[in-house]
Parts: C-alpha cells; sequence; structure tokens
C-alpha cells in the first residue's frame, strides 16, 4: 500500500551540470524552462513543470528540478518517448563536462508547500 501511494505522489528529480563555457547558449536552448527537453515533457501527461538554477557562486553549474505529477506518470513518459529522450540526451551531453543525478525526491507526509 505504502509503494502504491509513494507511485501516486508528486515526483521530483534534480541533476547537476557543469557546463563549458563556450556551450552555454545551446546548454540554455535545451535546459531553460521553455526549451527542448520541456518540449518533449509537455508531450506527456503528468509533467508539472521544470526549474533552471546556476549557482551563484560557480557561473558554469547548473541545476534542474523536474517535477511529475507522479513517478508513475514520469516511468509512463520514459517508456512511450524513450527514443526521442536517448537522442537529446546524447546529443546534450557535448554541453558539459559533468552530469550528476541529484536524486529523486517526493511530498514529506503532512507537508504543504512553503511561500
Amino acid at each position: 500500500m505504502a509503494e502504491e501511494q509513494a507511485s501516486n505522489a508528486a515526483y521530483t528529480y534534480i541533476w547537476a551540470y557543469r557546463v563549458k563555457p563556450d556551450s552555454l547558449e545551446g546548454f540554455l536552448e535545451y535546459y531553460r524552462p521553455d526549451g527542448r527537453w520541456v518540449e518533449l515533457f509537455r508531450r506527456a501527461e503528468g509533467y508539472l513543470g521544470t526549474e533552471l538554477l546556476r549557482d551563484r557562486a560557480e557561473a558554469n553549474r547548473y541545476v534542474t528540478i523536474d517535477r511529475w505529477s507522479s513517478a508513475k506518470a514520469f516511468a509512463e513518459f520514459r517508456s512511450t518517448f524513450a527514443s526521442e529522450f536517448e537522442q537529446l540526451d546524447r546529443h546534450c551531453e557535448s554541453f558539459t563536462t559533468e552530469e550528476r543525478d541529484i536524486g529523486t525526491f517526493g511530498p514529506v507526509e503532512g507537508q504543504g508547500r512553503c511561500r
């Protein structure tokens, strides 16, 4: 039961990137909240939004925060759009010197969003 509830809860994943200085324009074209990745995500049910954040101390370090309605919605997206996802992912490798999966996150039970 708890596993089923977790798969139906909001699902967020976070990635960190170190962008090559000469690739910033291309990186932003793909990763900004109206970029190529979001164009693909919007084709799937359950996509809620993307944030792109830049590190204030390191100008070439970025974080993306992608939100989905549930882990199930994200899994269905990955299955349905596997080919397009892999193609974008391979292309985008050229923009960075490092990509790191920070992890997947869900809401803390009984906690609302802070504003």
